[in-house]
């Protein structure tokens, strides 16, 4: 009889899932729960939208995951990881009213198909719904871990429209930015879980840095991606960051190391929003030229090392394994 082929093994955010199954299902319902409006029946019909899209919940399982490794046996873990859900979708649906986005997760926005209106003041709403979630908690540590994080990501969104299309924007700013779009959240996942443990000091310092780290390392690659990864890998069409002149980490090594010619044509591009037929082409061959592309790549390997190590002074857990894995997944598409 003939092997059957071992069948390749689930990614580890899936595993992570699996691990964490029961506090999943308590902060699904707790999302349902709280998502619920007696007065306006628009806000849960917004809100199922896009939280039943099929995201991978995988902030919310990261403060799952932070409280677990620390040895956490209540249950405010799973508020906070609700808070950081709510959070994280208020801000797409603010999001994709600044972007005037008509799709996300391979479905019409909000915004589409309801209005701008409705989008905004449904984000509000949750955010709001997270500050009682926090409340509930009584820890004020963790009120201001989130709180800070939800100021930090609306300044990076402020940060980035100042930001597009200006290509005096340096690689400080562009990780300003990306702090604010993807990592301040990571961030404020894994630290609210390791302070909700009481956990030592050096422990929340390391589940901040790995947040941190992680969130960073997944930007980079989801950018870099955009020159290079297919639709279905991104969710997105190759090159939608270059017709939107949005200046991401590949486009501005690149621009920083152009001469007088390849910059005038990068204002041409970016700047005056002047874009022809092969132009795509054209700055994918600048990028390549100047190591642009490879630099990104080891930018973002460099971040997904530091959250690994960042993990090394936390206790024995299969947790940690499966964060430590899951650092070197989310760049694993580039390599």
């Amino acid at each position: 009889m003939n092997a059957q082929p071992d069948k390749p093994q689930a990614g580890p955010e899936v595993r992570i899932a699996a691990h964490l199954a029961e506090d999943m299902a308590a902060v699904n319902a707790l999302i349902r729960d709280r998502m619920a409006s007696e007065h306006a029946p628009r806000i849960p019909e917004v809100t199922a939208h896009l939280i039943e899209a099929g995201g991978k919940r995988l902030r919310p399982m990261l403060t799952l995951a932070a409280a677990r490794i620390c040895g956490y046996e209540g249950n405010d873990h799973q508020k906070l990881a609700a808070t950081v859900e709510f959070i994280h979708t208020a801000t797409l649906l603010h999001d994709d009213v600044v972007d005037e986005s008509e799709r996300r997760r391979g479905r019409p926005t909000a915004n589409l198909l309801w209005d701008n209106k409705s989008s905004v003041l449904v984000g509000d709403y949750l955010f709001a719904r997270s500050f009682q979630l926090m409340v509930e908690t009584g820890s004020l540590r963790v009120l201001d871990i989130l709180a800070n994080a939800s100021a930090v990501i609306a300044e990076g969104e402020v940060l980035q429209l100042t930001a597009a299309q200006d290509l005096g924007t340096t690689e400080e700013i562009y990780l300003k930015v990306i702090r604010g779009k993807t990592a301040a959240l990571f961030s404020a996942a894994t630290e609210a879980g390791a302070v909700i443990s009481g956990a030592p000091e050096a422990q929340i310092r390391a589940l901040y840095d790995y947040g941190d780290a992680l969130g960073i390392a997944f930007q980079i690659a989801d950018d870099l991606l955009d020159y290079g990864g297919s639709a279905a890998a991104i969710g997105k069409n190759t090159g939608d960051d270059f017709r939107e002149r949005k200046l991401t980490l590949p486009l501005i090594k690149a621009v920083a190391a152009a001469d007088a010619e390849e910059r005038a044509f990068w204002q041409r591009v970016i700047e005056k929003g002047d874009q022809r037929e092969g132009d795509l082409e054209q700055a994918l061959a600048l990028m390549t030229k100047h190591g642009a592309l490879t630099a990104a790549r080891d930018d973002a390997l460099a971040w997904s090392d530091k959250a690994r190590k960042s993990l090394e002074i936390l206790p024995e857990h299969p947790l940690r394994d499966l964060l430590s894995e899951l650092a070197a997944y989310v760049v694993s598409r580039i390599n």
